[in-house]
């Protein structure tokens, strides 16, 4: 093997090695934040906690649409105190004020960015898409509570005052809605 041919195999290898790691990348990012509560990201219960303590907490709710998104969107309630780890209920509502369907996806995080390892989302419109017709107006639903374990983090304990933030970006029509969504005729002379 002469110098060009291993130096020509050692560049597709780290060609292919770097498309590897670009390929498992956002997966990994995503477990990630999922685990350590990195960026304000939540976790996912499949039901509340069996321990409730007697210090509260209050949940501020936040709302906002990406540009391009034609919803209005906002919480019911602007906040909510309950006790640490016991559930809350809470609704925000969207409004498509537009003539045509429109399908959206929320992206969520809490603030302060450490207590996400902490929010646990039972239930919440933003584990689906959402369609809404023209005039459409809805209620969607987030059930959660805040472990008690965050009292014992040696920097997440003190806080009393956490932040859910919503936002929703308009997403492409699922195909059901896509072929049933009426198309536009020019007029009939």
């Amino acid at each position: 093997m002469n110098a060009n041919t291993r130096l020509a195999a050692r560049l597709v290898g780290v060609v292919l090695v770097m498309a590897v790691l670009a390929w498992v990348a956002v997966p990994f990012y995503s477990w990630f934040c999922r685990t350590t509560g990195y960026g304000g990201t939540t976790n996912v219960a499949e039901r509340g906690s069996d321990i409730i303590l007697d210090e509260t907490i209050t949940v501020r709710f936040d709302a906002n649409v990406a540009p391009g998104m034609s919803w209005e969107f906002h919480p019911v309630q602007n906040e909510m105190t309950l006790r640490i780890g016991e559930t809350g209920l809470a609704f925000y509502e969207a409004y498509n004020p537009t003539d045509r369907v429109i399908a959206g996806t929320a992206s969520y995080n809490v603030s302060p960015d450490i207590v996400g390892y902490y929010f646990d989302k039972i239930a919440c419109f933003c584990f689906s898409e959402q369609v809404l017709q023209p005039g459409e107006r809805v209620e969607m639903p987030v059930s959660f509570y805040v472990d008690p374990a965050m009292v014992d983090d040696r920097d997440a304990g003190r806080i009393r005052y956490i932040t859910l933030s919503y936002t929703f970006y308009e997403t492409d029509l699922p195909q059901v809605q896509a072929q049933a969504a009426p198309v536009s005729q020019p007029p009939v002379n």
